[in-house]
């Protein structure tokens, strides 16, 4: 984790210190199941659980892992240094990966909550501008070449509709991952009743994994992770939206510039698109998890460990940058510059050519064939290209056009109205009534 790109709530899920706490809670949760079921004595799980409010040493327990080249056994060796004799019983018919694929669980459960939180403010800064720009008219563009009129609303409200498909991919991802399992060294509870598994289950705030091997299954991560980089790239889209429009050319949008900024050492005029740039970065940090955790689903037999190093790595890293991303993008949107002096400019930079598709549906429906109304539009518009004027102007002037359409008809055809008159639709099937 980068101390650049990491907040410290998200930072703290992933902690040594939160980890060795949840793996304790695992282990003094079964035990006291298993003291109830008469496995181990009573009093040995009350034992385990004084060791609660102690300090769980890190250092000394990587002391006992040098040694002992063992994560879990170190954490027990030192449990039972904390709790004494009747630490013996703790861990009674359990495996490592009861307690490491369990603690994941929770973990990536934590981390999921603190995403939900990020995505709330982005869709309601999302939300807030849509509602500011809904009918703040600028130039729509396919292939980066002007088409047709849209609003800045519905730019926002097009990455609104994204963001909440991929809240909810999140929700559901969230819930298929935080899964138990205290099933012993190969999942067939040889040594552990399975309503130890239910309690722990039950205490950790999480559902019981109906069949695991050693691990639980990763296909249920590998859907995490690709739901992180579907919200990853959610993010870019945003930012490689905003970077075009901050372009010199186009300037219809930028970041803000705070009182102090520097854009360039070299050169003082500029502003930079730097934090959309830092957020197209990011959002490829997030996604590098995504073939990895793919790739951990096919394990050998009921487990191997090939999974686990890259775990170790992706979990913490990929909801650290995606923690961080969102809540750069929201207060990027929040505070966004849109100049709608430059929309209006951009919009009628080219003479009106964005109505082209409304006088060739004027033509056809005056009686011309589709082909040659196409290529009526397009021969005025070519030379609305290359010779400037207005498109309206140039289609007054041909003989041609003029045998189908009169001038008035040919206006009605650049009536900007036209192109709005189903944004408040659009909105209310994005937003609600």
């Amino acid at each position: 984790m980068i101390p650049r790109y990491t907040r410290p709530e998200m930072a703290a899920i992933w902690s040594p210190e939160n980890k060795y706490r949840i793996w304790f809670e695992i282990e003094a949760h079964a035990t006291d199941k298993l003291a109830e079921l008469g496995v181990v004595p009573a009093d040995a799980a009350k034992a385990v659980w004084k060791a609660k409010d102690k300090t769980f040493d890190v250092a000394r327990i990587d002391e006992i892992e040098a040694e002992v080249k063992h994560d879990v056994i170190a954490f027990l060796t030192h449990l039972a240094e904390l709790v004494g004799e009747e630490a013996r019983f703790v861990h009674q018919g359990l495996t490592s990966s009861d307690v490491l694929d369990t603690c994941l669980a929770v973990q990536m459960r934590d981390a999921a909550d603190l995403l939900l939180e990020g995505m709330d403010r982005v869709l309601a800064a999302l939300k807030t501008r849509a509602m500011e720009h809904k009918y703040t008219a600028c130039i729509g563009r396919s292939h980066g070449i002007h088409a047709e009129p849209t609003t800045m609303g519905l730019k926002f409200a097009r990455f609104y509709a994204e963001f909440a498909r991929n809240r909810d991919r999140l929700v559901r991802a969230r819930d298929e991952v935080a899964t138990c399992a205290i099933s012993g060294a190969i999942g067939t509870f040889a040594n552990v009743d399975p309503s130890v598994e239910e309690h722990v289950a039950s205490k950790m705030g999480l559902s019981v994994e109906p069949i695991s091997t050693q691990v639980i299954p990763r296909d249920r991560h590998a859907n995490y992770f690709a739901v992180l980089g579907l919200i990853a790239s959610a993010i870019e889209n945003i930012a490689i939206e905003v970077r075009h429009l901050q372009r010199s050319e186009v300037r219809e949008a930028q970041e803000y510039f705070s009182p102090g900024q520097k854009g360039s050492s070299a050169m003082p005029h500029k502003r930079n698109p730097i934090l959309t740039e830092n957020l197209t970065g990011q959002a490829r940090l997030v996604r590098m998890a995504v073939v990895p955790a793919m790739e951990n689903i096919a394990l050998w037999h009921e487990r191997d460990i090939s999974h686990s190093s890259v775990e170790r790595g992706i979990g913490p890293d990929s909801t650290v940058h995606l923690d961080f991303a969102l809540h750069r993008t929201a207060g990027m949107i929040e505070k966004l510059i849109v100049h709608e002096d430059r929309c209006r400019e951009n919009l009628e930079a080219y003479g009106g050519i964005h109505n082209s598709q409304r006088v060739l549906l004027a033509l056809t429906q005056a009686g011309a064939s589709r082909e040659d109304g196409y290529r009526l539009v397009q021969r005025n518009g070519m030379k609305t290209w290359d010779e400037g004027g207005r498109l309206v102007d140039h289609l007054k002037a041909d003989a041609d056009v003029r045998g189908f359409l009169s001038d008035e008809q040919i206006e009605t055809c650049f009536d900007e109205g036209y192109h709005f008159k189903h944004v408040d639709t659009i909105f209310k099937r994005v937003f609600g009534e």
